[in-house]
């Protein structure tokens, strides 16, 4: 790309050569400097402008007039902005790095805060995929996790109200209970109500330690328990979007009939959860997900019809084509950009143990 602007001082200064002294081209010049910044750095802009301004003075020389006032405002003209241009060129550099700081620093929240799923767990295949709404950071306040114990395989997945960065201290809460407390609660149910218990205490905590209103932080949730030796899965429903099963015979989504309210909201008044069962047999996969995928729209306003597009493509051989096919095709759907964070979990249980 650099050419071009080579080429343009070359170009100007020739022609406005061979003319008449006349006609003045050499203003033109301006163009090689300002087209610069839009594909190279400061650097590079200094050099391009200097070279414009090395060209002016050569055309000024040789139509005999570079003490005339005319020459000498041209040339004072291109080196003012081509100041201004690398001035430019600093600041935006300059922004680029901390930009670049800001992504590295969510990335590592990002790995401690939603670990990586592991690719196995028992018989059970896995993969998630996140999408944050926030251009700045990839963590927001989707969330998942699964914590495996003897016989049996645990799972979260929860959306805290928000989005972006201010949703990062629930979340952070709420996945640090899971994973202590679903080592000690077999029972989804149960499980569910000793979560809703430590996140209603860490509000608590926030609201006393800084002051801050938490009357309406919620987190709505699943929490599942996938045993190893029955085709089955146990599920609790906590205001959240009810997951997807997929098979050899179709895409349909799983009839949870026992919704409770979403975690955090107990202290408007008492909540009773409870565990659903579920078949869920070898070759079949499970799909979870946040309502920041099925509220995203396209340019009419459409909802993204999950269940519709996940059973149009391909039946997946693991769980992260699945996700990679969902993904692309999500974002095209709502044209590159998500109005609010989404995340996607899929589990397969395989035909035999391995």
């Amino acid at each position: 790309m650099v050419l071009v602007p080579l080429a343009l001082i070359v170009l100007i200064s020739a022609v406005d050569i061979s003319i008449s002294p006349d006609i003045h081209l050499g203003p033109l010049l301006v163009i090689a400097p300002a087209l610069t910044p839009s594909f190279a750095g400061s650097r590079t802009t200094a050099l391009i402008g200097a070279l414009a301004v090395l060209a002016q003075l050569v055309i000024a020389v040789l139509h005999g007039g570079l003490f005339t006032s005319n020459h000498e405002a041209q040339l004072a003209a291109l080196a003012l902005l081509t100041g201004a241009l690398v001035a430019y060129c600093r600041v935006r550099e300059r922004h680029g790095r901390e930009l670049d700081q800001v992504r590295a620093v969510s990335d590592t929240v990002q790995r401690v805060l939603i670990r990586p799923l592991p690719d196995r767990a028992g018989p059970l295949r896995l993969a998630a995929c996140y999408l944050a709404a926030a251009d700045e950071a990839k963590v927001g306040g989707d969330l998942y996790a699964v914590v495996r114990t003897a016989g049996a395989t645990r799972l979260l997945i929860g959306d805290v109200r928000g989005k972006g960065l201010d949703a990062v201290g629930d979340a952070a809460a709420l996945l640090g209970a899971f994973r202590e407390l679903a080592h000690h609660h077999e029972d989804p149910a149960e499980l569910a109500h000793v979560l809703e218990a430590s996140y209603c205490r860490h509000l608590a905590e926030l609201a006393a330690d800084t002051g801050q209103d938490v009357h309406e932080n919620f987190v709505t949730a699943l929490v599942l328990d996938l045993p190893d030796r029955l085709p089955v899965l146990r599920i609790t429903d906590c205001g959240h979007p009810p997951p997807l099963l997929l098979g050899p015979d179709g895409t349909r989504t799983l009839p949870l009939r026992r919704a409770a309210p979403p975690l955090g909201m107990s202290a408007l008044g008492p909540v009773e959860r409870r565990t659903e069962e579920f078949a869920f047999p070898p070759g079949t996969t499970l799909l979870l997900h946040t309502d920041g995928v099925t509220e995203a729209r396209d340019r009419t306003g459409t909802f993204y019809p999950l269940s519709d597009r996940a059973a149009r493509l391909p039946l997946p051989t693991t769980p992260t084509a699945l996700l990679d096919g969902l993904r692309h095709d999500l974002l095209h759907y709502v044209g590159g950009r998500l109005p609010d964070d989404a995340a996607l979990v899929a589990v397969l249980r395989e035909t035999r143990e391995t």
